[in-house]
């Protein structure tokens, strides 16, 4: 979403070797500095955030990273990607796939053991949960973990992009892994997969038809439908709460630069959302169905931030303000909690989930 995110993977996959972008990527304002930011610096950042995002704690730990989570439907739960740490060896052979990511779920209760719901082979993404919370979705490269060939990638600089693995597929299962059940079987590239909020569509992106476009499919992998035609990637979409518009990114105009555009579900209403310099994704509804949350590199690419977006009336408001990356928010499905993927926030500087209880505030002043 985006080895695989956006993407979350893009998850931009959002599958990419990290939720955020990768070490550090230069920023087009200027070259990224490692040096850690001062008590003061945090402070302000903490006092600024605390206007919509109180009691911010993280969630995952003992991974060597982790992110694009999303919660389960009664809210008490979250579904996850994550790499885990290998264990201390001398002369370690790394094992195939190793540093790839395998979906989790855990219990939101202190001292919960995530559990590994994938199989542990290949690379995984783009998981979710049905609405019942019945069974869960994500997409593998499980059965054809180590392609022969690379599949394409969107890439801004050689250390900031997101690869589309051949033979990555979408899969449901029972919420413990078991019942493995196939969905798609095109050659080269199915993932960012969601639900509708009915439970009987799922959304994702295909380079089925020769470039990254957003389909519709039944929940049982049936009656597959094309929604975007236009050239360029579009991917990372998501259901609105009441099901009757889809929200993504995409490379429309092919500069490397991702917009946020909203449709309906028949792809005959897209409107753009953002029209800026720079990458925009992950857009995710808040349950009132007006306000959405995404992250943006409008302040360089080593320090991604997440903004709250009024559909509406298109006013804009910054969420979170440390440096490093801050992307994939989620909203928990009653709307008082905000989770999101974190870099920077930790002293060991790694990918982590991070949780917070949500306050929609506006802001008047907010820009567009």
């Amino acid at each position: 979403m985006l080895t695989t995110l956006l993407v979350a993977t893009l998850s931009l996959l959002t599958t990419f070797d990290d939720p955020s972008p990768q070490q550090k990527p230069a920023s087009p304002h200027g070259p990224a500095t490692s040096a850690a930011p001062s008590p003061e610096a945090i402070a302000e950042a903490d006092r600024l955030e605390a206007k919509h995002l109180k009691n911010i704690r993280q969630i995952t730990f003992g991974f060597g990273r982790a992110g694009e989570g999303y919660f389960r439907p009664d809210g008490k739960a979250i579904i996850f990607q994550a790499v885990p740490f290998v264990s201390p060896s001398i002369f370690h052979t790394p094992a195939e796939n190793q540093d790839d990511y395998q979906i989790y779920t855990a219990e939101l209760t202190p001292e919960a053991k995530p559990k590994m719901v994938s199989t542990g082979r290949g690379a995984c993404t783009c998981s979710f949960y049905h609405p019942d919370g019945k069974s869960i979705l994500f997409a593998s490269s499980h059965l054809n973990p180590t392609p022969g060939r690379k599949g394409p990638a969107y890439s801004r600089t050689d250390r900031y992009k997101w690869e589309f693995p051949i033979g990555m597929d979408l899969f449901k299962a029972d919420p413990d892994g078991s019942h493995l059940v196939r969905l798609t079987d095109t050659s080269g590239y199915d993932a960012e997969g969601s639900y509708s909020p009915d439970g009987k569509q799922i959304i994702f992106t295909s380079f089925r038809d020769g470039d990254a476009d957003i389909y519709i499919m039944n929940s049982d992998g049936s009656n597959v439908r094309r929604i975007t035609k236009s050239k360029g990637y579009d991917g990372g979409p998501f259901f609105s709460p009441d099901g009757k518009s889809i929200i993504y990114r995409s490379d429309r105009k092919e500069n490397d630069l991702l917009q946020l555009y909203i449709n309906n579900t028949e792809g005959t209403a897209e409107h753009a959302l953002t029209q800026n310099d720079a990458v925009n994704w992950g857009p995710y509804f808040h349950p009132d169905g007006r306000h959405l949350a995404y992250s943006t590199s409008l302040h360089g690419h080593a320090n991604y931030e997440v903004y709250l977006m009024d559909v509406q009336t298109g006013t804009q408001e910054r969420l979170t303000f440390r440096e490093g990356f801050d992307g994939l928010p989620v909203f928990s499905p009653d709307g008082t909690k905000m989770m999101w993927t974190s870099k920077g926030r930790t002293p060991e500087n790694t990918s982590q989930l991070w949780i917070a209880d949500f306050v929609m505030t506006t802001d008047k002043t907010a820009s567009r």
